[in-house]
């Protein structure tokens, strides 16, 4: 089936729109569920690439993918981010967006912190999200998570990763950047501890990220299986660093995909 992209905003309330690509099969069955896409930290709709493209190919289901706030063509955000900013992405705008769009069936796909958005919005929607995919997600911030970043902002000041990143970001670079490491590495009110929202999720989850991570420990993706219990499936690639959709793009996509058919079957 052909599938047509719309690129649109979103008006969430608040004053607050995000920015959507959305690819729709014709003639898709409407019971189907929208498979949706969440960003990175750094991240945004185009920095996905051919994925979503390739998802909607592979899968023949339909495919979301959306900017939050702060990101690509959504409204701006302010500094400093609350030490919660996940779970009110989870809580709040995820709901929001898939009422507005009129989404009611779903497999949440999220990347770092959108995949710890994913687990939230799962244990939060758990009569709309029928199925979810974490590469990379952090349910509490490690040692190897805190020693990245940490490198991240020294790469950020010594190097042209400012340039590439404004590749994408522009003017917002700046605040993009510092609402990731500085909210990550400041001494909080309360540890990050997303595990209370794991027993909570009530679909199959596929649980994935590379052997060589650099900014968390396997024991990440051992705790969230654990915490959602035999539903969840754990999955290691090999040479594979924190982005496993394009570090080890075949066998994550094979993965995806086969994930879906089960869903399916």
């Amino acid at each position: 089936m052909a599938v047509s992209w719309q690129e649109t905003r979103v008006a969430v309330g608040h004053g607050i729109e995000l920015g959507v690509k959305f690819g729709r099969h014709d003639d898709q069955d409407p019971n189907q569920p929208v498979i949706i896409l969440l960003h990175e930290a750094l991240g945004c709709i185009a920095m996905w690439k051919d994925i979503p493209e390739q998802l909607a190919e592979l899968t023949g289901h339909d495919v979301l993918v959306y900017e939050r706030q702060g990101y690509g063509c959504s409204t701006p955000i302010s500094l400093p981010r609350d030490d919660d900013y996940l779970v009110h992405e989870g809580e709040v705008w995820l709901p929001r967006l898939l009422e507005v769009l009129d989404i009611q069936r779903c497999v949440l796909l999220g990347h770092s912190d959108g995949g710890s958005i994913a687990l939230i919005g799962a244990a939060t929607l758990p009569e709309k999200v029928v199925g979810v995919v974490t590469a990379a997600a952090h349910i509490y911030i490690d040692d190897l998570t805190t020693a990245g970043i940490i490198e991240a902002v020294e790469r950020y000041q010594t190097t042209d990763l400012p340039a590439r990143l404004a590749k994408y970001h522009g003017e917002r670079t700046d605040t993009i950047f510092r609402a990731w490491s500085e909210t990550w590495l400041r001494e909080r009110k309360a540890p990050m501890d997303y595990r209370p929202w794991l027993p909570r999720i009530l679909c199959e989850a596929l649980i994935i990220q590379g052997r060589q991570d650099q900014y968390g420990v396997p024991e990440q993706v051992t705790d969230i299986c654990e915490g959602i219990g035999p539903r969840a499936e754990p999955l290691f690639l090999e040479s594979c660093g924190h982005v496993p959709q394009f570090e080890a793009r075949e066998p994550f996509l094979t993965a995806v995909s086969q994930f879906m058919q089960r869903l399916n079957g």
